[in-house]
């Protein structure tokens, strides 16, 4: 860069309502930042169960590539022009087989498969009801949507019953999350299969925090209660528990080809790369066949709570059975210096802050992992004890 491309550059405006909104956030002590790098002991990623370094699933990998002759086409493109190479039937076939689904389409992350969702399937006379504490993911495709959307109060069913038995619209859409992602908790799902039933109401279920933690394979909340068939759509994330990039939704054929024609987020976009759809296939693949990890993610949660019941930290604690428990601990300015603390003493233990979480619920948020010892539990808890009684 020259010096008068230099000034130029430096001289550039900045809109001033943007700047006051920085401002703001700095002000409140909840301006983001990119975490650097570090080597503390995890507690922070939603790598459960190891996956992310997972050794077999990146031979794995490179052996489908050289098998598949990738190589050959390595056009870019939306799916619906040069994009759609011949891993993806081979990765959708084996991931529908695998959640018992009529079929699977994998969406390039689990932001773009909601914003697709609920942006393309729900029609402007419908209605969508769903859970106050759902996804930014979610409630940014429902805006986009033509719909008519309303909250229902945390995982209360009843208060599902009472809004839908006010509605008359034709078709309605009951949203929610089998974990989830900053309480780490789950729904009653059998009692809104049941609503669902008995007002002929579509579920949907996002399983992104499920997936590679609940059910005997990781199979997800939904599977292993055995409804699957009794849900309208479920949504899989791979970036938590299988360690890779992309997404599904699990439904019907005919699910499957309207957001194929009308999901923008599908349509308007390049398709993912061969060796991330290896990478995907080569997880599922890897998860079907993995006990040790999930059995001892499994053995750590029910660790971590003995440990908050045994130091009194219960009380601090929303009641979660998941892979993640967060402790509430009201201010932005309280809840960074107790992770900042934490951190000091090699744990990477993550403050929410408002506004990703209402004031007055900010929070430190503990992600288990099969990785994690008994001896890195105890200590980041007793840690934290000593930090806030």
């Amino acid at each position: 860069m020259d010096t008068k491309s230099f000034l130029i550059f430096v001289a550039m405006k900045f809109p001033k309502s943007l700047e006051e909104k920085l401002n703001q956030r700095e002000a409140k002590k909840a301006l983001r930042k990119l975490p650097l790098p570090n080597d503390w002991i995890d507690f922070a990623s939603n790598d459960y169960i190891g996956f992310a370094k997972n050794t077999s699933i990146f031979k794995q990998t490179h052996q489908y590539l050289l098998e598949y002759n990738i190589i050959e086409n390595g056009a870019t493109g939306s799916r619906l022009l040069s994009g759609n190479h011949s891993l993806y039937s081979t990765a959708e076939d084996y991931i529908r087989l695998f959640h018992q689904s009529e079929a699977a389409l994998i969406f390039n992350s689990g932001y773009d498969a909601n914003v697709g969702f609920f942006s393309a399937v729900p029609q402007r006379a419908d209605v969508i009801l769903y859970d106050e504490l759902c996804h930014a993911s979610i409630r940014d495709g429902i805006q986009m949507s033509h719909a008519k959307s309303y909250k229902f109060q945390h995982n209360d069913w009843a208060d599902l019953e009472k809004r839908m038995a006010k509605l008359k619209a034709e078709t309605v859409y009951i949203v929610t999350e089998s974990v989830f992602s900053m309480d780490g908790d789950t729904p009653p799902i059998e009692q809104f299969v049941m609503l669902s039933e008995k007002y002929k109401a579509y579920l949907v279920v996002d399983e992104a925090h499920a997936l590679g933690v609940i059910g005997d394979q990781g199979e997800g909340v939904v599977q292993s209660l055995g409804l699957q068939d009794k849900v309208f759509a479920r949504i899989m994330t791979f970036g938590k528990g299988l360690g890779c990039h992309g997404a599904a939704i699990l439904g019907s054929e005919a699910l499957k080809s309207y957001l194929i024609n009308f999901a923008r987020s599908f349509i308007y976009t390049t398709a993912l790369a061969p060796h991330s759809l290896a990478t995907i296939l080569s997880a599922y693949q890897q998860l079907a066949h993995e006990e040790s990890s999930l059995s001892s993610l499994k053995k750590n949660i029910l660790f971590f709570n003995q440990e908050k019941l045994r130091l009194g930290l219960k009380p601090l604690f929303v009641y979660s059975k998941s892979a993640i428990h967060c402790a509430i601990l009201p201010g932005n300015e309280k809840v960074k210096s107790i992770a900042a603390q934490l951190q000091q003493h090699g744990f990477d233990v993550k403050p929410i802050l408002s506004p990703t979480v209402p004031e007055g619920q900010e929070r430190l948020r503990f992600c288990l992992h099969s990785y994690n010892s008994e001896r890195e539990i105890s200590r980041v808890l007793e840690l934290l004890a000593t930090f806030v009684f």
